[in-house]
């Protein structure tokens, strides 16, 4: 046994071979990785690695980027997109691919329209007491200004790409290409004026389109209101139709009621009301109501009716009903029809609809579908009555101004009064429901009848499809990542209206085009459009409003007879259009891009948008593939705010902790699902990133010295190295296929699962007594590090695109002349280091191994023996198949014990055992012998070498060698 009191006759710490590096333990991220960007910014990394694939005839890969809005510092959302994005690039790059990624800005739309306001309004100054060119100018700046601070956050987390030619659609050249695709549509007949209801933003005074509204719940007035029958059945006339609405405003605008065929509807006579109210209720006895019979107990406990009886069933067809503010107004004289439609329900309500044409999708659709042409406009661009509203002209639906903005405004109270006086309310109450908001101001909107400019879904082009049918061709030809964002896509572009692209604003690319005041029709002439594309190419899309129009129209046509268009363009068509611009005539890029990548809200945004622009005016899809990620939330899967204070900035994780913890929390992560984050999924990737570190940090000081003099041929290698080869081979197969398919979390995980188990509590546990004490020349010790620098050579590229500050760091740590770690492709990895059988020997091998580890722990645990280097494990293997996995390797060193015997069979009773691992049996003996003063294994050979009476023969050898050497330098 090892006499622990026994001194040593020598130190021999100087002789073992321990790791050396510089590398330090702690990364200190937030300092390093400025001094990295400093060194990418200095080699313009990004131009130099794509004209090094360039120079080796690289294939070209495009990454389109989707341009955040250019307003505010970048937020946790920015930055998961951004290194999604990097992901991408970085990882083409490594590939072998030349990749073009020019990130760019959305500056156009309400958003900065709203700030400069704010600005004006603090000056004491109105919107409209400025000149347009003024104000565009303002906006201009105010975009510029977040460009410059967006472009420095998104540098800060790492992100390659062209930022010195970084694209923006105010940029002169972008709104020029902008209005020339909208020209496109004009000269093509898709595009038409149409009076419609939109969804209308009071506070913002403009139309919005379906990407620009959200859905949050709002309680609403909902009122039953009584329609008198006209003209019907003789069980009808006199009767009541009952319709109930949350929108009392919209009651002025009614037209008609529509019904469906479908449904069941009845008359009902009031027998009586409930007794002991506290009010005098609006029905009575003798009142009959026509309404679904499904509905009648429903809308008796609303009224507050005890008794009623049916009186027959009802056809609707051909009924007409009076307005129920025709008592009170001749305004209000006109007669309401009873429309069928399928849009109808018996689900709650009446089975009745109120019907205002100007005020609804369905409701304008069901009008015109009955041969009705007119259009009623009831309330203006502010939210308010149009004063030629009989009773209630002025009043305001929404409040746009101070600080009852965006709250409904006295319309719908006074419209329920007025109802009251009329003897035409039944009931009333407030509901709950879903109702559309604008995503930009978080103000309610309401849907309004106004003259816009649409492109249309359903007329047939040239081709003989429809804008709709060529979008939904392209869908199908395109590849989605995850795939179930086709299906979203796909079903949103089949229902969706024609495309409303005129906004009533300010700053954004204009409809530059003239109108025939005529004809009412768009003046289509290509000199006239060249020269209005040419002005805003040097001028800005300023140009165009400040200029007169016989600049553009030229001495062939009268600006008297032409309208000047001078709404502006959604901003979604200026994003859907970048396309164009970006990558068309550009060099080294094409179209289309290869992939587009963005949250998955942009399916009703950005990514539809380009497929219709695309759509329209090239009949295909500007991109190939598309990818989408989920949205972040906090620790809970809650949406952040700030009023929760559960939102995560990434400038503070940057500041605290580095970008290269967000980047690995990023790659680490599911993103086809919402990611969470907050401190104790910071503290886990941290403490991820901190083992990665470790295993990178021993890597590189135990390869100090490393030479290709050293290496091993594979097939002399021992198993355990050829094991490791064949990890690396699996590995590679995987990691390059989960980067082709965008799969980031299946590249990051299984390498890092790789170095904590098989590199760490394997090949580095087992290998560590070759490394530190075996001769630098033996067989052993050269294989292992033979691997280990074939391991460096792939970890440090297969992590590069995730996290690239730590690898480059890496790699110019051991190669500090070698260029940076960007610049490199994935190597080849060898078909003859695939070893399955080895692979299957190292599965048992383990298992067996977790036997022993099990055993030696309860010794430990009851203080009958510290570390396992003074055990001498007898090991009892009934299984065959297991005992045959060891041949041909010392037990003792995978077991990282000093000594062990393996004996077939099943072992005694007493011995250790794991219900997991049948056949397998411990008995956890002591080693017998001295402790060596070096290597600290227990052997009975230790004190053979009488030169070196502490030591194994192994390790008497090694330091007579390390002895030798150091007399041959002269230093004693």
């Amino acid at each position: 046994m090892a006499d622990d009191a026994e001194k040593p006759s020598r130190d021999y710490r100087e002789t073992v071979f321990l790791p050396d590096t510089p590398f330090p333990m702690r990364a200190g991220l937030p300092q390093r990785e400025p001094q990295i960007l400093a060194k990418w910014e200095e080699q313009d990394l990004y131009h130099a690695v794509r004209k090094a694939r360039q120079a080796a005839g690289a294939p070209l890969f495009v990454l389109h980027d989707g341009p955040p809005y250019a307003n505010g510092a970048i937020h946790i959302g920015h930055a998961l997109q951004k290194t999604l994005k990097d992901f991408v690039v970085r990882s083409r790059f490594a590939m072998g691919y030349d990749v073009d990624y020019l990130p760019g800005w959305d500056c156009h739309g309400l958003p900065i329209e709203w700030k400069v306001e704010e600005e004006l309004r603090a000056q004491g100054r109105r919107k409209d007491e400025v000149f347009k060119a003024e104000f565009r100018e303002r906006c201009r700046k105010y975009a510029d200004q977040w460009i410059g601070v967006q472009m420095d956050g998104f540098k800060r987390l790492g992100v390659l790409g062209d930022w010195a030619n970084r694209y923006a659609t105010m940029d002169y050249s972008s709104e020029a290409a902008i209005v020339a695709e909208f020209h496109k549509f004009v000269h093509t007949g898709q595009l038409y004026r149409g009076s419609k209801p939109v969804m209308w933003s009071p506070v913002e005074r403009t139309a919005l389109a379906d990407a620009e509204v959200e859905y949050h719940d709002h309680v609403s007035p909902t009122i039953w209101v009584k329609f008198e029958v006209l003209e019907g059945s003789d069980a009808a006339r006199g009767a009541f139709v009952v319709i109930w609405t949350t929108t009392p405003w919209t009651i002025p605008a009614n037209r008609a009621i529509a019904y469906n065929e479908g449904i069941d509807y009845a008359v009902f006579q009031v027998e009586e009301m409930e007794a002991d109210l506290p009010f005098t209720p609006w029905a009575k006895p003798g009142d009959r109501l026509i309404v679904a019979e499904k509905l009648i107990e429903d809308i008796a406990k609303a009224a507050k009716i005890a008794k009623w009886r049916r009186v027959e069933k009802i056809d609707c067809q051909g009924m007409v009903c009076a307005h129920p503010l025709a008592n009170l107004d001749s305004h209000y004289g006109f007669q309401a029809p009873l429309l069928a439609g399928e849009h109808v329900t018996d689900d709650a309500g009446t089975g009745f609809v109120h019907t205002a044409p100007g005020h609804g999708a369905d409701d304008y659709q069901v009008w015109l579908a009955h041969g009705h042409r007119e259009i009623p406009e009831t309330v203006d661009a502010d939210g308010a009555y149009y004063p030629h509203v009989a009773l209630f002209g002025g009043l305001k639906v929404l409040e746009t101004e101070g600080k009852k903005a965006g709250k409904f405004g006295p319309a719908n109270d006074a419209v329920i009064e007025k109802l009251i006086e009329a003897g035409r309310l039944l009931a009333r109450g407030r509901q709950e429901h879903s109702y559309p908001h604008s995503w930009r101001s978080k103000a309610p909107v309401i849907f309004r009848n106004t003259p816009q400019w649409f492109i249309r879904m359903d007329e047939p082009l040239n081709d003989g499809r429809t804008l709709r049918e060529t979008a939904l061709e392209a869908i199908e030809a395109t590849a989605f990542h995850p795939e179930s964002g086709r299906n979203r896509i796909r079903s949103m572009v089949e229902s969706r209206p024609d495309w409303l692209i005129s906004r009533q604003r300010a700053w954004g690319a204009p409809l530059a085009m003239f109108v025939d005041k005529e004809t009412s029709q768009p003046l289509r002439d290509d000199e006239v459009n060249a020269r209005i594309v040419s002005f805003i190419e040097k001028e800005g899309a300023d140009a165009w409003f400040v200029r007169p129009a016989s600049d553009f129209l030229g001495p062939a046509y009268d600006p008297d007879r032409y309208e000047k268009v001078e709404d502006i363009l959604d901003v979604w068509f200026d994003s859907g259009s970048t396309h164009a611009f970006v990558l068309e005539n550009r060099s080294n890029t094409r179209w289309p891009a290869d992939l587009y990548l963005e949250g998955s809200d942009q399916h009703r945004g950005w990514f539809q948008s380009s497929l219709l622009e695309s759509a329209g005016t090239r009949g295909r899809a500007p991109y190939d593939a598309i990818l989408t990620h989920g949205f972040t939330v906090d620790e809970n899967g809650e949406k952040m705010s700030k009023s929760k204070g559960n939102v995560v900035e990434p400038q503070s994780v940057i500041k605290e902790s580095g970008a290269e913890i967000l980047r690995l929390w990023a790659a680490m992560a599911d993103y086809t699902e919402d990611l969470r984050i907050g401190k104790a999924v910071m503290a886990t990737t941290t403490d991820a990133y901190r083992k990665l570190r470790n295993t990178v940090r021993y890597l590189l000081g135990a390869l100090a010295g490393f030479t290709d003099a050293e290496r091993v041929d594979p097939k002399d290698m021992p198993p355990l190295e050829r094991f490791v080869l064949h990890r690396l081979w699996e590995l590679d197969v995987q990691v390059r296929t989960a980067y082709r398919e965008y799969r980031f979390s299946d590249a990051a995980r299984p390498v890092l699962e790789f170095c904590q188990n098989e590199l760490s509590a394997l090949f580095f546990d087992i290998r560590r007594d070759s490394l530190y004490c075996d001769l630098p020349t033996a067989a052993r010790r050269r294989a292992a590090r033979t691997v280990m620098d074939l391991v460096f050579e792939r970890l440090t590229i297969w992590l590069s695109p995730l996290i690239p500050f730590t690898m480059e760091e890496a790699w110019t740590t051991r190669f500090p002349d070698a260029g940076s770690n960007s610049l490199r492709v994935f190597p080849d990895t060898p078909a003859a280091w695939r070893d399955d059988a080895e692979a299957e020997r190292w599965r048992k091998v383990q298992q067996v191994t977790s036997v022993v580890t099990g055993a030696l722990e309860v010794e430990r645990r009851e203080k009958r023996m510290g570390s396992a280097l003074e055990a001498a494990p007898r090991v009892h293997i009934a299984d065959a198949a297991l005992m045959t996995a060891f041949e041909g390797l010392d037990a003792a060193e995978v077991f990282r014990t000093s000594q062990t015997e393996l004996v077939a069979g099943d072992g005694p009773e007493d011995a250790f055992r794991l219900a997991e691992v049948p056949g397998v049996a411990v008995e956890p003996l002591k080693a017998e012998g001295r402790k060596c003063a070096r290597s600290w294994r227990i052997l009975p050979e230790v004190g053979s070498d009488p030169r070196y009476p502490d030591l194994s023969l192994r390790d008497a050898e090694a330091v007579a060698a390390w002895d030798a050497a150091r007399q041959a330098q002269g230093v004693a």
